[in-house]
This record gives C-alpha cells, sequence and structure tokens, in this order.
C-alpha cells in the first residue's frame, strides 16, 4: 500500500521494523524516533532513541545502523503515546544541505510477513529535519500517520519540539583547552558530569547471583515504570504427522507473580484464570498477555506502576510450566528488570536439576519509597508450595486456561 501524505492505516502487527530508504547522496542523515506522552513531549531523555541512545529502556523501540527503526508494540510503556519517528541532516545549515536536494526518499513499514505500506517523501525546500511518520494509540489499538512535517533548524530545534533541551556550548578562549560539545553528532545531546572518586559510573547491566539484592533508582519523587520481561528459548519448528509425537515440542512458561499491598490486599497476576491484573487501579500490576505459542520472540512481559510504589509491599516474580515436561535447561529461562534511571537487572534461571514445575525467580520489596530486587531461583511443585514457603496466604484451586 502507498500512503499519500496525512494517510493514516490501523497497524495489526506488534513487530514491526521502519526504514528510511534513499538513494546514495553526500548528505549524512540519521533517523530517531521520539516516545511522547499525551501532550506531545517526552517523558525524559530516555524516550529519544538515538545514535547516541539506540535502545529504549524498556527494549520496545531499537536505533539500527541501517537507517531503520524497530519497533515492538507489546512492550511499549503505558505513558507513551506517540512514537514520533523522524530524519535530520547532520550539520546542515554549515555545509548549506536541506531535503530538497534528496530524490526518491521512502519510509517502508515492514511486518513479520514483509512490507506493510510505503510512503514516498517529496516536495521539501529548506526542511533540515522531517518527522516521517508516527506511530500512534487509538482507542486501545496502535494506527500509523504518514507525517512528512519538516523543521528547519535541525536536530536541536526537533529536540526543543518533543520536550529535550538542547543547548550550545560557547566556543572555549584560546588559552583554555577545548571544551566538548554538547550537540556533536558522535555525542548524547546532554553530557552526564563526570564520575566522583566516590561515585564510580553505574553498569548498564547487572546480572544477578543468588540472594543478591539490588535496589531500583529513583528518577525524581518516584519510580518510573517497571518492565519485567521472561525470555525462554522457544521451540524448534515443529514436524507434523506419524513422527510428531516423538519430536519435543518445548515447554509453555508462563510468566507470574504474587502482590502484596500497603493495606493487606493480596493477590495473584497471571495468565491462568485471566487475572491479568491493572496498571493505573489496585494492583497496579499488569501482565501484557500470554505466549501459548512459544512464537512471540520477546516472551511475556509483567508492569509495574512505579507511581504507587508506596501502595505496594512486595511482589514475588515467579513462572510456572503449564504443558511440557519440567525441562529448565533446555528452556534457559532469562528474567529482565528494567525501571528507568537504574540498570538492567538480569536474572538467569540457572539451577537446571529440578523436576519441579514452578520456580520463584525474584521477590522485589518495598525499601524506603523504592524496591529491592533479589535473586530467588528456587523450585517448588506448585503454586500452593510457593505461597506457603513465602508466607503469603493465598486460597489455591486447580485451574485452567479458556
Amino acid at each position: 500500500m502507498q500512503l499519500g501524505k496525512g494517510q493514516k492505516i490501523p497497524l495489526n502487527e506488534n513487530f514491526l521494523t521502519i526504514k528510511f530508504q534513499r538513494p546514495d547522496s553526500a548528505l549524512d542523515i540519521d533517523i530517531a524516533a521520539f516516545l511522547t506522552q499525551a501532550n506531545g513531549k517526552v517523558a525524559g531523555d530516555d524516550d529519544f532513541v538515538f545514535y547516541g541512545n539506540p535502545k529504549h529502556v524498556s527494549g520496545a523501540v531499537n536505533h539500527n545502523d541501517d537507517d531503520s527503526i524497530d519497533v515492538d508494540l507489546s512492550r511499549i510503556p503505558r505513558h507513551v503515546e506517540k512514537i514520533a519517528l523522524t530524519a535530520t541532516i547532520y550539520d546542515a545549515d554549515n555545509r548549506k544541505q536541506n531535503f530538497s536536494m534528496i530524490r526518491g526518499a521512502i519510509l517502508k513499514i515492514f511486518g513479520t510477513r514483509g512490507e506493510i505500506a510505503n510512503f514516498p517523501l517529496e516536495n521539501f525546500t529548506v526542511e533540515t529535519a522531517i518527522v516521517l511518520g508516527e506511530v500512534y494509540r487509538y482507542k486501545g489499538s496502535w494506527k500509523f500517520n504518514a507525517t512528512g512535517a519538516g523543521f528547519s533548524g535541525g536536530l536541536a530545534a526537533l529536540c526543543n519540539n518533543f520536550g529535550i533541551e538542547v543547548k550550545d556550548s560557547p566556543p572555549p578562549p584560546p588559552i583554555e583547552p577545548e571544551k566538548p560539545k554538547v550537540n556533536t553528532r558522535r555525542e548524547k545531546i546532554k553530557i552526564p558530569p563526570p564520575p566522583t572518586r566516590n561515585e564510580p559510573p553505574q553498569p548498564k547491566k547487572v546480572e544477578l547471583r543468588k540472594g543478591q539484592k539490588v535496589n531500583l533508582v529513583k528518577k525524581g519523587s518516584q519510580l518510573g515504570e517497571i518492565v519485567i520481561n521472561l525470555n525462554w528459548s522457544k521451540p524448534q519448528q515443529k514436524s507434523s504427522g506419524f513422527f510428531s509425537r516423538f519430536t519435543s515440542k518445548g515447554i509453555d512458561l508462563d510468566l507470574a507473580c504474587l502482590f502484596e499491598l500497603k493495606d493487606g490486599n493480596i493477590g495473584a497476576v497471571q495468565a491462568l484464570g485471566n487475572h491479568f491484573g491493572r496498571l493505573d487501579y489496585p494492583p497496579y500490576i499488569a501482565l501484557d498477555g500470554d505466549d501459548r505459542t512459544g512464537a512471540v520472540a520477546s516472551g511475556e512481559t509483567i508492569r509495574v506502576n512505579g507511581k504507587f510504589t508506596d501502595k505496594i509491599r512486595r511482589i514475588l516474580i515467579y513462572t510456572f510450566i503449564y504443558e511440557g515436561a519440567a525441562n529448565w535447561e533446555e528452556a534457559k529461562g532469562v528474567v529482565t528488570v528494567n525501571c528507568p534511571g537504574s540498570p538492567e537487572l538480569i536474572v538467569k534461571m540457572d539451577e537446571y536439576g529440578s523436576k519441579k514445575h514452578t520456580c520463584a525467580i525474584a521477590l522485589l520489596e518495598n525499601v524506603g519509597g523504592t524496591f529491592s530486587v533479589e535473586k530467588v531461583v528456587e523450585f517448588f511443585d506448585d503454586s500452593e508450595q510457593m505461597d506457603r514457603a513465602f508466607d503469603w496466604g493465598l486460597r489455591w484451586t486447580v485451574g485452567r486456561k479458556d
């Protein structure tokens, strides 16, 4: 489908690649994505995905080196209403360049089964920055808008439009050593202060040892959204016919959690029984969905609304095998915990000897308005046995998926 400027189409797939395709030219072009709230502004610098910040903390948006952006709509944080996809010309003013110098550029949208649509980019004059298109929420679904709107002023004007302040550094005096520029092409928009001896730089990822606890970092007065993802080795393509009974079909792992609120309310969030939870109301925890086939590359995700940290006492993240034999070594399950401002926490389910079907993976406990995250990885016969071990107090009955 070829789109015209302003045309909107529904997006019926979760996994998209959006590519800016152009003929070879001397123009040095960068693409980026701004994940904006309902007011059209980003919540913070983490919601600006570009060459200096190529992966969003949620894992939902990734910047590639081939002028493309990967988007996983199933992992977009709840505060994000729109993803603006943009292109800018590096150092356009000094080089006296603009988008009128490009002919035949096109934006292409790909899904898992190939190209979905394309949008020819044309009729530009003095623009040095373009909003190529927008992926946006509409009545609970996602749509794409072929925007094609241009800016003068390059990356700085574009960032200011979406709520990111960009300041030029003044030229240094001749007698002083050269100072770094804030907005050069291969540097981040904002340069963090250098670490002191007492404050070493924070790692981007931390793999937890069993029993190790790490506190999530608050940005301002409250935590951001906590994204907890379970991924495991998916089964290979299944054979059919007589010999299918002898081949491995993998296992169906379900991500779930027990919660205890400070008002004494307890419960579980899990696909079994359709207890998917809610983010903006108790328990302030939600399960995105249930990967029953093993075909979803991103696995399963639980989200915790950081705005209501003060209402949550503790959360136990666990998984259970709904179908298949208890072969944890084959599954190679990995849980990641992402929260804006904190390093990505990695919990590997690396104790393979158990034949039990339920595994308590990580425990989040409220500590001074944030959460400590502890690696547990303990195995149980079922959820009821795990409940007793952690003194939760729920009553369990046998259930099944519809």
